[in-house]
């Protein structure tokens, strides 16, 4: 009797060790962050591509884009963009 406690004990604690193990890879919900050079993104179809506001002017801006990658998670990002600079 003392053996079949001793083994459920044991069995529970591991349970629990497998349920903190499974909490902390869990990942959060993605918030909006900015694009770096080189990061790579796993973007399974484009939602929406906000441009820069000064795209008409000659300068560098910061365009959003909100996706969804292969896990079906939408994510957003912050990327920086050379403004339209065609001569008129």
């Amino acid at each position: 009797m003392k053996r079949l406690i001793a083994v459920l004990a044991f069995a529970a604690s591991l349970a629990s060790f497998g349920a903190f193990a499974d909490a902390g890879t869990q990942q959060p919900a993605a918030s909006t962050g900015n694009y770096e050079y080189g990061m790579p993104l796993d973007v399974a179809k484009v939602i929406s591509i906000t441009p820069a506001s000064n795209a008409a002017d000659c300068q560098v801006g910061t365009a959003h884009m909100v996706y969804v990658d292969h896990q079906g998670r939408t994510r957003e990002v912050n990327y920086r963009e050379m403004g339209n600079c065609s001569q008129q």
